[in-house]
């Protein structure tokens, strides 16, 4: 019986001391993935702000569209907007960052947080994957699906339609916000 308590509380005290050193571990590291993180962001909202001047970050509409960012040019006239849009995909949760003019042609998108499979759905964070939207949304609709693509562009996208479909229908919902706000900045 003694030996069984000596076994317990051996494997109690390596457990207690393994838990607190990734307790010390994790109150390092947390920061500086945080920074990480919101420097990513930045970049992606420089990267997809099409050369305007970024605004303050306001609240979108609790569901696809997270928030909302005003894009103006140098003399302050409204140039579009950038959105934060979430969307579901082939490796769960996606987070996209697109930017829209006022009558809801995508200017600019980038596929950021996602866990999407290596060489298929992470195709999608590719600058040229997100080409294939640029200028659709207001004259022209978005692609609602692989078949709504040129022969060239749907084998691209060959074998990670999930992701497609989750990409496409954030931008759509995207494109649709932007237009209900009628150009109001």
């Amino acid at each position: 019986m003694t030996r069984y308590i000596k076994t317990a509380v051996t494997l109690f005290l390596i457990s207690a001391v393994c838990t607190l050193l990734c307790a010390i571990v994790n109150s390092a590291t947390a920061p500086v993935i945080a920074a990480n993180n919101e420097s990513d962001r930045l970049t992606a909202l420089e990267a997809v702000s099409s050369g305007f001047n970024v605004g303050e970050e306001m609240e979108g509409d609790g569901g696809t569209v997270s928030y909302v960012i005003p894009l103006t040019d140098d003399s302050g006239v409204a140039a579009g907007y950038i959105l934060g849009l979430s969307a579901n995909g082939y490796g769960g949760p996606m987070d996209i960052i697109a930017s829209y003019a006022p009558d809801g042609s995508v200017l600019a998108a980038k596929l950021t947080t996602n866990s999407e499979s290596p060489g298929i759905g992470k195709k999608a964070e590719n600058d040229w994957y997100m080409e294939m939207f640029l200028g659709l949304g207001a004259d022209k609709p978005l692609p609602a699906g692989k078949n709504d693509l040129p022969a060239d562009q749907s084998a691209l996208i060959s074998g990670a339609s999930i992701t497609f479909s989750g990409v496409t229908s954030a931008l759509i919902s995207g494109s649709e916000y932007v237009k209900s706000l009628g150009g109001a900045v």
